[in-house]
């Protein structure tokens, strides 16, 4: 059976994808001196690193070039960080450059400077993102070694200074292998736990233990954090990566515990003298309203009429209408009767009194004429002490 054969594309497309999926070959630092340089119109810089037994053909790209192709001249000695792979049209293995650091400086510290440089061309380390602390915490949250002493010392500054505020702890291993992983877990889940404020710290030690802090989970963690972080990691002296990503550094986990929590006889003491002020300007407008109600209260009486002198007029002319209605009255009585008198004496009715009576017919009408009458006619006769009924017989 023959065997097969490959095409050069399949082959060096093969390497290729062997080469950057092997982990031990990707992000990885490298030292050397740097031969060969040529910088290109296009931004990207190549050059050859070499430590006199071996050569490796590097190149630094234009997107990565910014602020980084200084630091590469011929004859010296850099290390770079970045990722080996194969150039499929030519059949080159390049490394692929990310970041390059004078030689000397140490592998931790270049790791550093990488990151640092990383996340602030991502915008993780710009101030303007930076978030206030907030004035009076109900719930913190802290991130810690839950046997150090940093738990009970910011627990005892809170109780001190703030009680009012309840801590919220999501205990996590802060040094050592996994680290970093089980820090950032702890920042994610006391975001879910709608706090005020997070604290990340821990107590000194040497830059490698430090070191999970200066990792990618946790900045990213603190990063993504939906209330401000404080971190407070090593002494003073010390800077991680979680002190320039977080929202404010503190010094000490003390310290930190301090920046988050107001000093509570400050607070009573800034409400009182609130309060006094607040009384001081009540009173003052108090005395300003009453004054200048004194002086409407004045111009208004000034702009009324004498309302005595009003009434005294009004109640002497109710007076004399009074009179004059009074005399009005009598005089009518009077006339009235005296027209009584005079509409008696007129009456038919008067003419009673002296015997004689009043004829009407069943009708009512008065009968002036004994020729109206007839022979059985009924009629009524009105006499002065009443009425009796007749009929003419003749």
């Amino acid at each position: 059976m023959p065997p097969e054969v490959y095409p050069v594309r399949q082959v060096t497309r093969y390497l290729r994808e062997l080469i950057e999926a092997n982990r031990h070959l990707s992000d990885i630092w490298i030292s050397g001196e740097v031969s060969n340089l040529t910088r290109a119109s296009s931004g990207h810089v190549y050059f050859t690193l070499g430590d006199g037994g071996a050569a490796l053909r590097c190149v630094l790209f234009r997107s990565r070039n910014v602020g980084q192709g200084q630091r590469i001249a011929e004859g010296i000695s850099v290390v770079v960080y970045g990722s080996l792979s194969l150039y499929e049209q030519r059949g080159d293995l390049s490394f692929i450059v990310d970041f390059v650091q004078p030689e000397g400086v140490g592998a931790l510290a270049a790791e550093f400077e990488r990151l640092r440089a990383k996340f602030e061309e991502e915008g993780l380390l710009a101030p303007e993102r930076k978030r206030p602390l907030p004035a009076f915490p109900q719930r913190v949250g802290l991130v810690t070694s839950p046997t150090g002493a940093v738990l009970h010392d910011v627990t005892d500054v809170l109780g001190r200074r703030w009680p009012l505020a309840r801590l919220v702890v999501a205990p996590a291993r802060v040094q050592g292998e996994g680290a970093s992983g089980l820090i950032a877990d702890a920042l994610r889940r006391l975001g879910e736990e709608h706090l005020d404020a997070i604290i990340l710290a821990r107590g000194g030690g040497a830059a490698e233990d430090l070191w999970p802090f200066n990792e990618e989970p946790v900045s990213r963690a603190i990063y993504a954090s939906p209330v401000p972080v404080i971190s407070a990691v090593g002494h003073e002296t010390d800077t991680t990566l979680a002190d320039l990503v977080a929202d404010v550094r503190a010094p000490t986990p003390s310290a930190a515990a301090e920046l988050v929590a107001p000093d509570r006889a400050e607070v009573s003491q800034r409400v009182g003298v609130l309060a006094r002020h607040a009384d001081t300007a009540m009173s003052r407008r108090l005395d300003a309203a009453t004054t200048r109600t004194e002086r409407s209260a004045t111009a208004l009486a000034a702009g009324l009429p004498d309302l005595a002198a009003a009434s005294r007029r009004i109640e002497e002319r109710a007076a004399a209408g009074g009179r004059a209605l009074e005399l009005a009255i009598a005089r009518a009585g009077e006339r009235t009767g005296a027209l009584g008198g005079r509409l008696a004496a007129l009456s038919p009715l008067a003419t009673l009194d002296r015997g004689y009576a009043v004829v009407t017919r069943e009708d009512g009408s008065v009968v002036t004429s004994a020729a109206a009458l007839r022979p059985d006619d009924a009629v009524q006769l009105r006499l002065r002490d009443g009425t009796r009924s007749a009929r003419i017989t003749g």
